[in-house]
């Protein structure tokens, strides 16, 4: 009969075997689903989102003389956010023209260059997890030729594209109309 240190002992050195096996690394990230257009969705890192809002329609300022994916200007945080309908900049249906009635819109708040932007959508749908390693590039004819240039890539087995914050960044949208220097 065991004595109840032996069996401790016993059951510590079984711990100790399963604590010592190297754990794989986590390389799923966070993904936020969202719609775009009326039948797509498309996935943005959660590490690149600093804020997801709802903001009323009527406190958007709009600005003129700005392309029509450029909603206007609102105050966050004690500071002027640009607000950007990500349907209208890939040619998809823009927000006002999927819903009539739209008295509010997600907006997804992310740093471009130093500056905080806002990617008006209808809605988010889930925050979903994904290897990123698995990335596949574009297939061509997959998306349509605007949004091409926005897109990181695809997963598989995934529905909807990876998109690409930094390609959105550099679209010359932001440099004429929105910083000069973004």
């Amino acid at each position: 009969m065991l004595t109840s240190l032996e069996s401790a002992l016993i059951a510590t050195n079984s711990l100790d075997a399963l604590i010592l096996d190297p754990q794989p690394a986590e390389t799923r990230q966070r993904l936020l689903r969202f719609p775009l257009g009326s039948q797509d969705s498309a996935l943005l890192p959660l590490e690149q989102i600093t804020e997801i809002l709802r903001i009323g329609v009527a406190d958007i300022l709009p600005v003129p003389e700005m392309p029509g994916c450029v909603l206007g200007i609102c105050n966050w945080r004690g500071d002027m956010l640009w607000l950007i309908d990500l349907n209208d900049l890939v040619s998809s249906i823009p927000l006002f023209e999927l819903e009539s009635g739209v008295v509010s819109l997600v907006v997804v708040v992310v740093q471009i260059n130093g500056q905080s932007v806002g990617l008006g959508l209808p809605q988010v749908q889930d925050i979903e997890l994904h290897d990123l390693e698995r990335l596949q590039p574009v297939a061509p004819g997959l998306f349509s030729p605007q949004l091409q240039p926005f897109v990181l890539g695809t997963l598989p087995e995934v529905d909807g594209a990876v998109l690409n914050l930094a390609a959105i960044a550099q679209c010359p949208l932001w440099q004429r109309n929105i910083g000069g220097d973004t």
